[in-house]
Order: C-alpha cells, then structure tokens, then sequence
C-alpha cells in the first residue's frame, strides 16, 4: 500500500538543495517509520478496512520530521494523499483531488477559528460519494495560517472535532493542552465517520509510534541492553 506521505518526503528531498537537518538528525533511523532502526515499529503494521479517504496538506518541511504523525495515517487508511501546502501555487493534483466528483471533501479544523456557518459537527455523506478528510499537518500556528491563506479550500465545510481527553503526544509540546497531534484528531474523525476498524488501527499505530519514537530519544538510539 502507498504512503503518500513519504512519497512526498522523498520528492522534497530529491529536490531539496540543502539537507534538512531536524533534531536527532544524527540517530540512525528506519527509512519507512522514521523510528531509530532499534526501536523500527514496521512490523506488523496492519491496513484498515476503510471507506473513507485521506489528504495531508503538509506545511513547507512537515514531511521531513521524524516526530510527524500525519505519516501514520496514511499507512493505516489504504486511499491516502499528500501534498505540500502552497498558498499562490497550490499543486494541480490537489486541486484535481478537491473536485473529483467522487470525492466529499471536508477540512478538519476547530470551529472557533473559522468563520460562522461553516463549520459542522456531524458527517452525513452524499449517496455515492466517499468522504474525503483534509488535514493541514504543521503546528498549530502553521495550520491556522493555512486555513486562512488557502482560497482553494475556502468552500469547503470544516469539519470541527472536540477533545474528549488530553493530548497524549508528548512527542512536541503544543502551546495548549487541548491541542491534538495530526494522528490523535484522525483517530477521532475516523470514530465519527463509522470507520472504527481504521480508528482502532491507527491508534494502537499511534501508541507505538509514539513510545518507541520517546525511546529511542531517550536512549539516543541505542538498544535497551547498552
């Protein structure tokens, strides 16, 4: 199954003309998860039985990041997509996506920072079309400037999701408690639209993404028994 996120890492890099150097560039990690290779959670990763579609719209460098987890969606929901956000030159390919008439497009952002009327809670699908969940994939303040400089999703519905508990990505800090990282909000989104094969899946991804990516930071690398 294809990782449209990692198609997009390997584009960018290959036309990058400087090395994107993160923190922990220095660890030696697994080419597909991105973990240190001791710690390499790609086995056993199980795709979902899903009906539902997924599009990162990924801010200027998200991709390269190791601690992203919008790379974990796509490797659990098999129709997956990926793009670089772009505010004056959005990629043909994403605005071709948007319009595919068999596609319900729908970006996932929190109610309050858009404007009012255009935001749901609940998702009712056209007869035969397949929802399509758009995600901006940045931080916090990066999503908001992408939901507000893009006018090529300006007449879609933002569907707006509510926190049921903490965030438990501890992997950056977001300035509040509330805020989610990209994998927490799908497992949410996936719940609410009856995908919960594809929300089970992707939150027990997320869990061992997220603890063997804290062990390996910790232990910079190396395996438990050094």
């Amino acid at each position: 199954m294809k990782n449209s996120v990692l198609a997009l890492r390997a584009q960018q890099i290959s036309e990058s003309r400087r090395e994107f150097n993160a923190r922990g560039g220095k660890l030696d990690r697994c080419e597909q998860c991105l973990i240190a290779k001791h710690y390499c959670i790609c086995k056993g990763v199980e795709h979902a039985d899903c009906k539902a579609a997924v599009c990162l719209l990924m801010y200027h460098n998200e991709s390269f990041k190791p601690s992203n987890t919008g790379r974990l969606i796509a490797e659990i929901v098999p129709d997956n997509h990926a793009f670089r956000w772009d505010r004056t030159d959005p990629n043909p390919a994403l605005l071709a996506l948007i319009s595919d008439s068999q596609y319900q497009p729908m970006v996932v952002f929190p109610a309050e920072d858009v404007e009012e009327g255009r935001a749901i809670t609940e998702i009712s699908i056209e007869e035969g079309k397949k929802p399509l969940f758009i995600f901006l994939d940045g931080t916090w303040r990066e999503a908001k400037k992408m939901i507000r400089k893009s006018p090529y999703l300006d007449n879609l519905p933002v569907l707006s999701v509510t926190a049921d508990k903490l965030s438990d990505y501890r992997l950056r800090v977001a300035p509040h408690a509330h805020q989610l990282g990209t994998a927490e909000v799908a497992i949410m989104v996936l719940a609410l639209a009856g995908e919960m094969d594809a929300s089970s899946k992707l939150e027990q991804h997320f869990i061992k993404f997220r603890d063997a990516y804290l062990l390996g930071k910790r232990n910079k690398g190396r395996p438990l028994e050094e």
